[in-house]
């Protein structure tokens, strides 16, 4: 099997401020993109890299030091970015994972566990199950509690057999809330694999300090 990775870094994330696009801010001694990029660049189950981009980033110097990588030029939508990665891969790689370059933390653990699930299975994503209690609000007062059983909090990479995902993005060309939306509206079971607290995807800018001592702590403080 022949595996690629799609890191969709054509966002522009302004809720998480700072003037620049969130993933490509400094982020301990890179940045986002760049360390989501090298973790799959360093995994030996990943054998192509397809790097997403927006069009004014294309000709900009915001990603020079990122691994080496297939630069593609995104759409209007991160689905239509996805797909334009997708359409890339087309008989070149059996399987994919489309990962968020605002997702910095992720670990070669769990693309470990993506892996493995598609193995058996068309599509498998990581997820860490919800633990808070959860309540439904109206008018700013509670107004009912919701079983948080079998709840989950959805992460990436996103794992696909190539032609499968990519027939559901044809067939939906609207898109969807992520990947797994959009496969399960093509009829795909999707495998729950195993996400990790630490793989927070870089919103507003308190993340960016979470991220920060994540990334140090894990590299021994050595991330420049």
């Amino acid at each position: 099997m022949k595996v690629a990775a799609i890191i969709v870094a054509a966002g522009r994330g302004h809720r998480a401020g700072g003037g620049l696009p969130k993933q490509w801010r400094p982020l301990a001694g890179r940045t986002s993109a760049q360390h989501a990029l090298q973790v799959f660049a360093d995994h030996p189950g990943i054998h192509r890299l397809i790097l997403v981009l927006h069009p004014d980033d294309v000709q900009q110097d915001v990603w020079p030091g990122t691994p080496a990588a297939d630069v593609v030029t995104g759409g209007a939508t991160r689905s239509a970015s996805v797909r334009a990665g997708l359409e890339v891969l087309e008989g070149a790689c059996d399987q994919v994972l489309i990962h968020d370059a605002a997702r910095p933390c992720v670990t070669a653990k769990i693309i470990d566990g993506v892996l493995a699930a598609l193995k058996t299975a068309p599509a498998a994503a990581p997820a860490v199950p919800v633990v808070d209690t959860l309540w439904r609000g109206d008018a700013g007062q509670v107004s009912d509690i919701v079983d948080r059983k079998a709840l989950y909090r959805a992460q990436t990479p996103q794992g696909f057999h190539v032609d499968a995902i990519l027939a559901a993005h044809r067939a939906f060309p609207k898109g969807g809330s992520d990947d797994v939306a959009l496969a399960r509206q093509a009829g795909l079971k999707i495998v729950i694999t195993d996400g990790s607290e630490d793989n927070l995807k870089i919103t507003v800018p308190e993340d960016f300090g979470r991220a920060e001592r994540i990334l140090r702590e894990r590299h021994g403080h050595q991330t420049g």
